[in-house]
């Protein structure tokens, strides 16, 4: 079978996973099998086989397996939204087309993409104008202590994070192909810890210093740490030096110590991860509330789940309606899904995710020039740390953090600027197989 037919035999589970997640909802909602489900469900099948479509025009060698572990994602992501608002579902499947949309138009417009080279200082400073934008007074908006997003009223709300962390990526792979070499030929033993040489990294420095820094401002630690990952995680595959890596997990453990002292927000954040079961910490206001009701909700899930749509989400009988697990479709969704489907259910979401940064790195071993090899591992790593960040925070390996789940989470922002990453992952796999 062929690389593209496989491809396509692949959307069909996500097709049925929708028809089978809308049928589980009508029928725990009000008892009755609706023929809406099927309609749903060819709705999606059909955005999905018009992708695969496009793919097998545009790029007929790229990787069968990318495009339907995302529709996967994707689909499960809607019927678990949908579970929780049907709104918010709708909107969802709206910022689905949209994410389509400008996946088709990245892959026409970068065809080429190895061009963005020529535009890597360019990219840096949008970025961290990206990064600017929650700060600035009119449009910007805070939740939770966090500077997120940017709110124009009536017209759309976008976190500007989403789309930084790709042109962070295309920054980092282009310099840093240009100055590998000569960053591990140059580079002094001080104390044991082998030192790239400042005027070749300096650059790396500033300009991720800068926008390290503007994170701390946003107060948006998640996506720091999820840059900061993405940084390291190009350095090492670039230069092949485990020590630099180390000394910037010894410099990453200083600065997480300063601000989780020093920083109010994210010493609360420190604070409820430590104890979330502290009796003042649970009733403080910003405190530990979410995350010992996250803990709740995992732990009824059990090994199999309560059963799809029996997650008791909200007070029952509270006027307006207060949620015992808040930011259920955002933040909380991941202790959603392993309340009703238990661990089982949990395992094989995140096992989705680890089939999809495999096929990252692939791709990235795959290519046959610096630049591709370091931007199919950047934008795979940063993809990875991304689900790492939440679901760790869900589950108590870290303080949890305000990143959304790839393709799962309701945010428009989230499924836009994660297709254009899979746009680039694809072009790059295309271009490699090409040449195999």
């Amino acid at each position: 079978m062929s690389a593209r037919n496989r491809e396509l035999l692949g959307l069909i589970p996500a097709s049925l996973l929708v028809t089978a997640g809308f049928a589980g909802v009508f029928i725990q909602r009000s008892n009755v099998l609706s023929n809406v489900s099927l309609t749903y469900g060819a709705i999606f099948l059909g955005l999905c086989v018009a992708g695969h479509v496009f793919i097998r025009i545009t790029l007929p060698h790229a990787d069968p397996y990318m495009f339907p572990l995302v529709a996967l994602l994707a689909s499960f992501g809607i019927v678990m939204v949908y579970r929780i608002s049907a709104t918010d579902a709708r909107q969802q499947a709206q910022w689905f087309v949209l994410g389509l949309v400008l996946f088709a138009v990245t892959v026409i417009v970068f065809r080429d993409y190895r061009k963005l080279e020529q535009y890597r200082y360019i990219i840096a400073f949008v970025s961290l104008g990206l990064l600017l934008l929650p700060r600035l007074p009119g449009i910007g908006y805070q939740a939770n202590g966090a500077y997120l997003g940017v709110r124009i009223p009536g017209v759309f709300v976008f976190q500007p994070t989403e789309f930084a962390k790709i042109g962070f990526v295309v920054f980092l792979a282009s310099y840093l192909r240009d100055t590998r070499q000569v960053m591990v030929m140059g580079a002094r033993r001080i104390l044991g810890v082998t030192i790239p040489p400042l005027k070749h990294f300096g650059p790396v420095v500033v300009i991720w210093g800068i926008g390290m820094l503007i994170l701390i401002t946003l107060h948006d630690i998640g996506s720091s740490l999820m840059f900061y990952g993405g940084l390291l995680a190009v350095l090492y595959v670039a230069t092949d030096r485990l020590s630099f890596v180390v000394v910037g997990l010894l410099a990453f453990g200083l600065g997480a110590w300063y601000l989780g002292t020093h920083i109010p927000h994210v010493h609360d954040r420190v604070e409820a991860w430590l104890h979330p079961l502290d009796p003042t910490l649970y009733a403080r206001p910003g405190g530990s509330f979410q995350v010992a009701n996250s803990m709740f909700a995992q732990a009824a899930g059990g090994m199999f789940g309560q059963g799809f749509g029996q997650a008791t989400l909200t007070v029952p009988g509270s006027h307006p309606v207060a949620y015992l697990l808040p930011a259920p479709q955002t933040d909380m969704i991941y202790a959603v899904i392993t309340d009703e489907l238990g661990l089982f259910g949990g395992v094989a979401v995140i096992l989705t995710y680890l089939l999809f940064v495999a096929r990252g790195f692939k791709t990235a071993l795959l290519a046959r020039d610096s630049f591709s090899t370091l931007l199919a591992a950047g934008l795979s790593a940063v993809f990875a740390l991304q689900v790492f960040v939440i679901v760790g925070g869900v589950t108590r390996v870290i303080p949890l953090t305000g990143v959304t789940l790839p393709f799962i989470s309701y945010g428009g922002s989230s499924i836009v600027a994660n297709f254009v990453l899979l746009a680039l992952l694809l072009l790059i796999s295309d271009r490699a197989r090409q040449a195999t």
